[in-house]
């Protein structure tokens, strides 16, 4: 989820098929090892093999995200300034003022002064699902994890206004999140709600949640932990149902329900909004009811005034 909403079109060509620019500043052309930041001894510091703050991997790898504004004011510049040396996790960087060095390891009981069932929402926006998520389970702690100043900043907003104490937010990149910061089967469940749909094709390379996203999510789960998902587009919510089916560390808790008639597949073909109209029923299915625990936020209305159908989904870590 972002600051724009994700059922939103990308804002302007160029920003949709150029990977976002990272705040180091080497050129393209310099080798891996120049570009690598250094350590007081001048030796490059080591990096995470697979995640987009390696060498480089800003400019040469598609990302699934495009920087937008990072700017504050007025209540959310305040709010940060204010709360978050508390409330946002201190992440050393590495590559970009997104990275997380692959060192670092997140402590939730030193963070949160307990020991508690973490649950981590990747791209948390404006905070809505997990303030809600949080008021609603005081035993849970909750990561908001979000590469969008502002939204970040609002996050930190409603966790002051509310007293909430169970939550934390970081503005990092989700691979790197899920493939070093966070400790292998820490975490009891991860939430992908709304992510960019990078719904042309062309640009459906940009998406997260693909085949090698899956494994990063099993590896922070717990045996048993549940990964949810959501999203409002057809055509991303059938890819999503393919890279969770296909994977050998999840299994589908919903395989094979709600399917013909009951399933929104099915409903989504009928109406043909945003996919080719057809009356081909959907006779998999294995689409989860809507998530209980997810609040309605302002870009899941938007969808719905589009007449786009929800998605959900849930896998079990096996």
């Amino acid at each position: 989820m972002s600051e724009t909403p994700a059922s939103a079109p990308e804002s302007a060509e160029s920003a949709a098929t150029t990977a976002p620019a990272a705040t180091d500043t080497a050129t393209a052309g310099n080798t891996a090892e120049e570009r690598a930041p250094r350590t007081e001894d001048g030796t490059a510091r080591p990096i995470t093999p697979g995640t987009q703050a390696a060498e480089g991997t800003y400019r040469r790898q598609t990302v699934s995200f495009v920087r937008r504004g990072t700017r504050l004011q007025g209540k959310r510049q305040k709010a940060w300034d204010e709360h978050s040396a508390h409330l946002a996790v201190d992440v050393p960087r590495h590559i970009a003022d997104t990275s997380v060095h692959p060192e670092y390891v997140f402590d939730a009981a030193a963070e949160f002064g307990r020991t508690a069932p973490v649950v981590v929402e990747i791209g948390s926006g404006l905070g809505d699902a997990v303030i809600h998520a949080a008021m609603e389970n005081p035993d849970k702690d909750f990561l908001a994890v979000e590469v969008y100043t502002p939204g970040l900043a609002q996050t930190i907003q409603k966790i002051v206004a509310n007293n909430i104490t169970n939550v934390r937010v970081v503005q990092a990149n989700a691979p790197e999140v899920l493939s070093s910061m966070l400790p292998a089967g820490s975490v009891s469940e991860v939430w992908v709600f709304f992510p960019d749909p990078w719904h042309k094709t062309k640009h459906n390379k940009r998406r997260m949640v693909k085949d090698a996203f899956a494994p990063l999510v099993a590896r922070v789960l717990e045996p048993g932990g549940t990964w949810r998902l959501a999203t409002d587009w057809s055509a991303y919510a059938e890819q999503m149902l393919e890279v969770g089916n296909a994977s050998e560390d999840f299994t589908n808790i919903y395989d094979g329900e709600r399917t013909g008639a009951e399933s929104p597949l099915t409903e989504a073909r009928l109406s043909g909004v945003d996919c080719e109209q057809s009356d081909e029923a959907d006779e998999a299915g294995g689409w989860a009811p809507r998530f209980d625990g997810r609040v309605l936020t302002s870009f899941e209305g938007k969808a719905h005034k589009a007449g786009r159908v929800i998605f959900d989904l849930a896998f079990r870590k096996n």
